[in-house]
């Protein structure tokens, strides 16, 4: 079995890279500041994130003995932490995931799909590379973080990844364009299944696939993340009460057996949305190894690992400032195994500064 460096997660300059053998789709991270790029350290300053294991929820809240007031005392803890989610401050900062080539990916990205090459890093010493590209300035905007590892050309994707959501003013003429520059339609422009919306389907380089929505303008293009989950119902309550997410809307689709819910901190229109799909009688899906997770926004990483921990949700990360840095962040998985980070806000500002 092969070792490859796999590095991951990052927001603005987060950065992680460790060896790990595939087919491990374990989180490397980041945040670390150029200035720190020399430290012999630096590799230590993450651990491996798929071998450290969640609080068990009871360890959490302390031995709780059978009683009606402890009981109590529990509930009221539990909800404390799910108002405090609900009035946080936050939003997807990013997508992470790891692409074969590099300069190929951003020029697709650029020429075909309109995007801006916001920042480029390399780092030799740590053989990787990695590039925010969006539609906006990153305190504002979503965004995409491609992460190129030194001598691997290509990733598996699996087949829990769906896709990534580009809204566009003319389908058919983007995909004009898209094929113009060599690239790959999958499905070409028309109504979607059962409904108006003009669609059209596209592979980029890597062979990630991302839905073309004909939309009016819009601030947030970048506008969707699909990933499948094995039970609906279970993943919308837990985005739900962990993620502070609202059920923006859902739609059960019996004629071709699947259901999506839209999950977002605020409207379809103006934010990035996590859309959720579940194929019928499917609980289980590869990941691969080329998606790693979405970054998001939060005023508190300690509190928001304590209301995912109550909710049932896995912490990969403890939360805390990252070794040798003042970023604060934590990672968790969902309940299917998706991987999310939280990143402190003020810290992710100072991060873009």
């Amino acid at each position: 079995m092969a070792t490859l460096p796999i590095a991951s997660i990052s927001s603005s300059t987060m950065v992680f890279s460790m060896k790990t053998p595939f087919p491990s789709n374990s989180l490397k991270h980041p945040y670390i500041r150029n200035s720190y790029n020399h430290l012999p350290s630096r590799r230590l300053a993450l651990f491996q994130l798929g071998s450290v294991s969640a609080i068990p929820q009871s360890e959490f809240l302390g031995s709780i003995v059978s009683g009606k007031s402890d009981n109590t005392a529990t509930a009221i803890k539990e909800q404390d932490a799910l108002n405090w989610v609900k009035n946080d401050s936050r939003r997807m900062l990013h997508v992470v995931y790891r692409v074969g080539d590099f300069e190929k990916t951003i020029k697709f990205y650029t020429e075909c799909l309109g995007m801006k090459l916001s920042r480029k890093r390399d780092i030799p010493e740590e053989q990787y590379s990695n590039a925010f590209l969006g539609y906006g300035p990153e305190d504002s905007h979503f965004a995409v973080e491609l992460t190129y590892n030194y001598g691997v050309d290509k990733y598996d994707i699996g087949n829990g990844f769906g896709h990534f959501g580009v809204a566009v003013n003319d389908v058919s003429k983007t995909v004009d364009l898209v094929k113009a520059k060599g690239g790959k339609v999958t499905r070409d422009p028309g109504p979607i299944k059962g409904g108006t919306t003009i669609i059209a389907f596209i592979e980029d380089p890597d062979g990630y696939t991302f839905e073309l929505l004909e939309r009016e303008p819009t601030p947030e293009p970048l506008c969707q993340v699909m990933l499948q989950v094995g039970d609906l119902d279970r993943s919308i309550n837990f985005y739900k009460k962990a993620f502070g997410m609202e059920l923006l809307r859902a739609k059960d689709n019996p004629e071709y057996k699947y259901t999506t819910a839209m999950m977002g901190y605020g409207p379809e229109d103006k934010n990035a949305v996590l859309e959720l799909t579940y194929n019928y009688g499917v609980t289980e899906y590869d990941k691969g190894n080329g998606y790693a997770q979405i970054a998001i926004g939060t005023d508190d990483v300690y509190k928001t690992a304590e209301a995912i921990k109550l909710c049932g949700g896995t912490i990969i990360l403890e939360p805390g400032p990252l070794p040798g840095i003042n970023t604060k962040i934590t990672a968790c998985l969902d309940p299917d195994g998706w991987k999310s980070v939280f990143v402190d806000n003020i810290d992710f500002l100072k991060e873009l500064e």
